[in-house]
């Protein structure tokens, strides 16, 4: 029975990384997560702390401020807190912004942010989807246009991750709006006393309730030109294209991780839980239910684990990273489904790990791209 659910990338250091995430996850974060849910985010003070102990851009070179580590740290981050339900501090979308700027950035625009967003004294968000403009990038209607050494931005985000806390955002703009995935640019805006730019409400979703969502107004915010990722107009698509596998690795990996954290919460619950003067974990649907949960979990690992390795050899290509987004949110929603039944009217209390995580499952289906996108990258390369 694979209780251990052990992983084929780990080695003594990444485990050691572990145990001081998990260290930090279990004394700053756990116990401040439900006023943090309440709230509606986790506040600046948790993303500086976590930046002071080296726990942000794990995976960024040395040189820009990061740990200097690979997918694999960045892994462990996500995993640790799925497996606990803790989805306040949404560091995978910190990781991208990041990563949009070493992969794509100046010289000059690494110098300015890299630092920062490793010590937390920015938090990154990523502003693309708008109220017309989901999955179909392409379709944006933010304009950012050039008046000589600035460019002035309009327009309107929803849906935003990190949205409320940002200090960086990196906003998907039309720099030509005469075309399509060639008139996109991407444009850092630092919005500390920023003219222009407005937060507004923190959207009320179904899960995840402890990380900030945002709307975001730009009505002519104005940056410097020097804040145009790359410094070339009409790079912005195939930016954001390049970096897409990691982001659905990072989906799949905490997918994985939850269908985890939930199995082992429910072994624990029926091993307690009596009914008719026996353990639940006695009946024959009980351990039926739970062995096909643990198959599922092991297969997953395995083509998880195949994806990480080729992640961090380079060799991993579009297709394999969408299956790895499309089958891990698609048996996350089952796998947790399968395991809240067994907690009867329990289960459907957020008091519960249980109930929290059945909610926020359900979002990894949709962001990161759709799973019909999903099957769509798939298909075309069949």
């Amino acid at each position: 029975m694979p209780l251990e659910f052990r992983r084929s990338w780990n080695d003594e250091e990444v485990e050691s990384f572990r145990d001081s995430w998990v260290r930090f996850v279990e004394t700053e974060m756990q116990p401040h997560d439900e006023a943090a849910r309440k709230r509606g985010h986790v506040g600046h003070q948790l993303w500086r702390r976590a930046g002071e102990l080296g726990f942000l851009c794990v995976d960024i070179p040395e040189e820009w401020g990061g740990a200097g580590g690979d997918f694999r740290h960045e892994a462990v981050l996500h995993e640790e807190m799925a497996r606990r339900a803790l989805s306040g501090m949404s560091i995978g979308v910190h990781s991208i912004a990041a990563h949009y700027l070493l992969n794509h950035g100046t010289e000059d625009q690494k110098r300015r942010f890299l630092p920062r967003l490793a010590k937390g004294e920015l938090v990154g968000a990523i502003a693309m989807t708008e109220p017309g403009a989901g999955s179909d990038l392409q379709g944006v209607r933010t304009r950012a246009e050039r008046h000589g050494n600035q460019y002035a931005i309009n327009g309107s985000k929803t849906f935003i991750s990190n949205g409320y806390l940002a200090g960086l955002v990196v906003v998907v703009c039309k720099t030509d709006p005469n075309e399509r995935a060639r008139g996109i640019s991407l444009m850092l805006v630092e919005t500390a006393d920023c003219a222009g730019f407005r937060v507004g409400r923190l959207l009320d979703k179904i899960g995840r309730k402890a990380q900030d969502t945002a709307e975001l107004f730009f009505d002519d915010v104005r940056v410097p030109a020097d804040n145009l990722l790359g410094g070339v107009e009409g790079q912005g698509f195939y930016q954001l294209m390049a970096d897409l596998a990691y982001e659905r690795m990072m989906i799949g990996v905490g997918a994985l991780a939850a269908m985890e954290g939930a199995y082992r919460a429910t072994l624990d619950y029926v091993r307690q839980r009596q009914a008719f003067g026996r353990p639940i974990a006695d009946f024959q649907n009980t351990r039926f239910k739970l062995a096909e949960v643990a198959t599922q979990i092991a297969v997953g690992r395995a083509f998880i684990d195949r994806c990480v390795e080729q992640l961090l050899e380079g060799a991993l290509d579009a297709a394999s990273a969408a299956m790895a987004k499309l089958w891990a949110s698609e048996a996350e929603g089952r796998v947790i489904d399968e395991l809240l039944q067994l907690h009867g009217g329990y289960g459907y209390m957020n008091e519960l790990m249980i109930a929290r995580m059945y909610a926020d499952a359900r979002v990894a289906r949709i962001y990161g791209g759709t799973n019909e996108i999903m099957k769509e990258v798939i298909a075309r390369a069949l």
